[in-house]
């Protein structure tokens, strides 16, 4: 996969609905859809960075969190930069090792904890468009997220 993919994920009257992001490479147009859908339970943004690297964000009222799956990919792209300076991580140095940064428990009440993100983040074997389906999966809404992706 060459392009960036991302969903929007509320949970409304007991079951999940999703479209499709509109903007994956603006962190304030994502947080304002973020925003816009989100319900009780908030909203979940999971995208998509071509073949480089997902992020996760999720709007809890006036909540937000997010997290990256690969911190070191802020030397190369300006939406890793910008995430990690919204984070207030440190910036990573050329040498340092891949590794997920920002809130890795911020699914945790949805039955995905922190160990569980960072291995699929850890996981080499998968794109990060394979790694956005399974979490999809893991949280309950991954039929619907497959059928969306595939439309794409």
């Amino acid at each position: 996969m060459e392009q960036d993919f991302g969903v929007i994920a509320w949970h409304e009257d007991g079951r999940w609905n999703l479209s499709q992001l509109a903007h994956t490479r603006d962190l304030g147009l994502i947080m304002d859809q973020l925003n816009s859908q989100a319900t009780n339970g908030g909203a979940i943004a999971l995208i998509s960075i071509e073949e480089d690297f997902f992020i996760v964000a999720r709007a809890l009222g006036s909540h937000m969190q997010m997290m990256i799956s690969d911190v070191t990919y802020a030397l190369e792209s300006d939406l890793a930069s910008d995430l990690i300076e919204m984070l207030d991580l440190p910036f990573p140095e050329e040498d340092d090792d891949s590794q997920p940064g920002g809130d890795i428990d911020l699914l945790a009440d949805l039955g995905m904890n922190a160990m569980e993100l960072e291995a699929i983040c850890d996981d080499v074997e998968l794109f990060p468009d394979e790694q956005i389906d399974a979490i999809a999966a893991r949280i309950g809404f991954g039929e619907q997220f497959t059928e969306l992706f595939e439309m794409s």
